[in-house]
Parts: structure tokens; C-alpha cells; sequence
């Protein structure tokens, strides 16, 4: 009989893998806004605004949808 694959599993690597893409997207608006990507200072403090929601709210909001109910 072959096991069924946890459901948890899935998702705790979707939310490290959101975590990890957030903190990629931070690090990268900072190198634009430090000069270091020649790209509008702008496009640099979107990324990191967008980088810090999926990096701390992104993954709150995806463990209460995905809690189980009792």
C-alpha cells in the first residue's frame, strides 16, 4: 500500500520557500537602492516593500487558511 503524501510537508516548504523569496526580493531592492543594480531607486523600494510581506505576512496568512479545523 503506498503512503499517502503529508499534506504538511507541502506546505511548510511553500511557506520556507515564500519566506526565503521574500528575503531574496529585500536583499535585492537594498543592492538597487545602494547603487550596486543600475535600476530606478523606485523599483528598488517596491521590491523591498513587496520582499517584507511575503517574507513575515504572506506566510501568517497562508498557516491560518491552512489550519485544520477541529
Amino acid at each position: 500500500m503506498a503512503d499517502a503524501p503529508d499534506p504538511a510537508k507541502k506546505r511548510f516548504i511553500a511557506l520556507t520557500l515564500i519566506r526565503w523569496t521574500g528575503v531574496g526580493l529585500v536583499l535585492l531592492g537594498l543592492l538597487i537602492n545602494a547603487g550596486k543594480i543600475a535600476l530606478p531607486g523606485i523599483v528598488g523600494v517596491v521590491l523591498v516593500v513587496v520582499g517584507l510581506f511575503d517574507a513575515f505576512v504572506m506566510p501568517v496568512i497562508l498557516a491560518r487558511k491552512w489550519k485544520s479545523k477541529d
